[in-house]
């Protein structure tokens, strides 16, 4: 029994060099007005430098709730809850050219955004 060898399409193999070069990032931040405005202009560059982009792909909002009793010693059904929202988006880059890279490098984002970049 002899096994066939089938040809893979020069489309194939394209798809398979694009998915090697791929740039994730992953914004976090508290605020989501600054978390969209980031965004925004990361997107911006990298189009600017001719590379594209898949996203933003808005991820769950994480949720941290804290409760504090108002009193120190007595009144403890007096109670104050704190919520804490961190807002997360999640972006791809296919084919970068290194001009992408130094201008993701030299981006100036506002405080309070959190960037990790994964190659």
């Amino acid at each position: 029994m002899a096994i066939k060898k089938i040809p893979v399409s020069s489309r194939q193999t394209e798809e398979a060099e694009e998915n090697k070069q791929k740039i994730r990032i992953k914004i976090k931040a508290y605020d989501h007005k600054i978390i969209d405005q980031s965004t925004r202009t990361i997107m911006e560059t990298v189009k600017r430098t001719g590379a594209s982009v898949l996203g933003p792909v808005p991820l769950p909002t994480e949720k941290k709730k804290y409760t504090v009793l108002k009193s120190s010693f007595v009144h403890k059904d007096s109670r104050e809850q704190y919520e804490m929202r961190i807002h997360k988006r999640l972006l791809d880059i296919i084919a970068p050219t290194p001009k992408t890279i130094d201008s993701l490098s030299s981006l100036n984002l506002p405080a309070g955004v959190d960037v990790e970049i994964k190659m």
